[in-house]
């Protein structure tokens, strides 16, 4: 049991496809930018599906941990989530509108790598996300 598991409970057991996290998904599918949960639940709302906003906030929690969407933070700290794809890739994103482009680094990667084994860290892990201005928002 992981600790964000409820006593009794187990990973298949959270993970089942309830109407909320069919709503969610639905929604995630209805877009390519990030979004915060409050937009999730609004659109889901207008979807006329009736689903809480702390259930939102737990189910793209349990989502992000599965690895099924991505979740980051924008400039101003808040979570924001999309389904990406399942490779590992960095995101650019636009501070106005949130138009994201999925993009590789390699440049990025063998910086990490360097800067780890300079400083004998193993068992790497990262992030990076790029923001600016898109070119229809410029």
């Amino acid at each position: 049991m992981t600790s964000t598991d409820a006593p009794g409970t187990t990973q298949t057991q959270q993970r089942r496809p309830t109407r909320q996290r069919r709503a969610v998904a639905a929604a995630l599918a209805g877009f390519d930018d990030f979004r915060s949960a409050q937009e999730i639940h609004d659109l889901i709302s207008r979807q006329g599906d009736s689903v809480g906003l702390a259930t939102v906030y737990r189910t793209l929690s349990s989502l992000a941990e599965a690895g099924e969407v991505d979740m980051l933070r924008n400039e101003d700290g808040e979570a924001i989530w999309r389904s990406c794809s399942d490779t590992h890739h960095h995101h650019l994103v636009c501070r106005t509108c949130g138009a994201t482009v999925e993009v590789e680094g390699p440049a990025v990667e063998r910086w990490t790598n360097a800067i780890a084994a300079e400083h004998g860290y193993a068992d790497l892990s990262h992030t990076l996300e790029i923001f600016g201005t898109c070119p229809t928002c410029r």
